[in-house]
């Protein structure tokens, strides 16, 4: 029961996500209409009704690739050399 009402929050979640960043438009083209219920000696009667109608546009993502050219920068390291170690020793003592 509890995964059921976390999945239809993120139902929810994403259709308002959809609509506030206009990837989603909603619009109702027909209203709803009840249907008159009738109580007779013989039973009860229904009749009528109807069901709104909306019209729903979606936007489109296009995914693709194509090819570039990115520099990526150079890294060079030297290793110290001999006389630079021998300093170290000296300047350590």
């Amino acid at each position: 029961m509890r995964a059921l009402i976390f999945i239809l929050i993120i139902i929810v979640l994403v259709i308002i996500a959809g609509l506030a960043t206009g990837f989603l438009d909603i619009n109702q083209l027909r209203g709803a209409r009840a249907p008159q219920v009738s109580a007779t000696r013989n039973g009860i009667t229904a009749r009528g009704g109807q069901a709104p109608a909306f019209e729903v546009q979606t936007g489109s993502v296009k995914v693709g690739a194509k090819e570039t050219t990115v520099k990526v920068p150079a890294l060079e390291v030297q290793k110290p050399d001999d006389t630079d170690k021998q300093a170290n020793a000296v300047n350590a003592m």
